[in-house]
C-alpha cells in the first residue's frame, strides 16, 4: 500500500468518486433521506458549496468548492459516510464482526484476504457499506470545472438508468440545470 497524502489547498474546487463497498446494491438512492440528511448535518459543522452532485444506486460523484480557510475535505467526506452509515446500519443489515482479514476453513486459518475486515477496520466501524477510501481530483481550471460538472450530471445517462439528466431525481442538475453544458 503506498503512502497517499492526498492534496492540502486551501479554496479549492474538488471533483469526487465515492462507492459503496458492494457494487449493484442501491443503498445510496434507497436510503437518499439519510445520506442527504448527512450532508446537512455536516456541511453545517464544516461548511462547504456543492456545485455539482448525483448520487446513483452504488455510487455518487460530487464537485465542492472550499472556504478560503479551509483546505479538509478529506474529514468532511468521512463524516458524511460515517452519518449516513450510523443512520442506515440496522436497516441494510450492518453488523460489524471481526473475521481478521483471514480465510477460515472451521477454525483454521487458510489464509489471508485483504478485502476482509481488519481489526481497524472494525473499530471504525466501516468497510461494510461503503469503500474505505474515495477518489478525488483538484480542479485545474474552468475547462477542467465544467467537464468535472458534465461528468457529475451525465452519468445515470451513462450508466443506463435515464436517457437525459433531467430524467434522474437525485442530481443537483435539477437545482442549476446547466443545458449548456450537455
Amino acid at each position: 500500500m503506498s503512502n497517499y497524502i492526498r492534496p492540502k489547498q486551501r479554496g479549492a474546487t474538488v471533483f469526487f468518486t465515492v462507492t459503496l463497498a458492494t457494487r449493484g446494491t442501491d443503498i445510496l438512492t434507497r436510503e437518499i433521506e439519510a445520506l442527504r440528511q448527512a450532508v446537512r448535518a455536516t456541511r453545517a459543522e464544516r461548511p462547504f458549496a456543492i456545485d455539482a452532485w448525483v448520487v446513483l444506486p452504488d455510487h455518487m460523484h460530487c464537485v465542492w468548492t472550499l472556504p478560503q480557510t479551509d483546505s479538509d475535505f478529506s474529514t468532511k467526506m468521512g463524516a458524511i459516510k460515517a452519518r449516513f452509515t450510523r443512520a442506515v446500519a440496522g436497516r441494510v443489515g450492518f453488523h460489524p464482526t471481526n473475521t481478521g482479514g483471514f480465510l477460515k476453513d472451521g477454525n483454521e486459518a487458510v489464509g489471508w484476504n485483504p478485502t476482509l475486515r481488519s481489526a481497524s477496520k472494525v473499530a471504525k466501524q466501516d468497510g461494510k457499506i461503503w469503500q474505505r477510501r474515495f477518489w478525488e481530483h483538484h480542479i485545474r481550471d474552468e475547462a477542467d470545472y465544467r467537464a468535472h460538472l458534465r461528468y457529475c450530471w451525465i452519468n445515470p445517462v451513462k450508466h443506463g438508468l435515464v436517457e437525459h439528466p433531467r430524467d434522474w431525481p437525485f442530481s443537483s442538475w435539477h437545482r442549476d440545470g446547466y443545458t449548456d453544458l450537455m
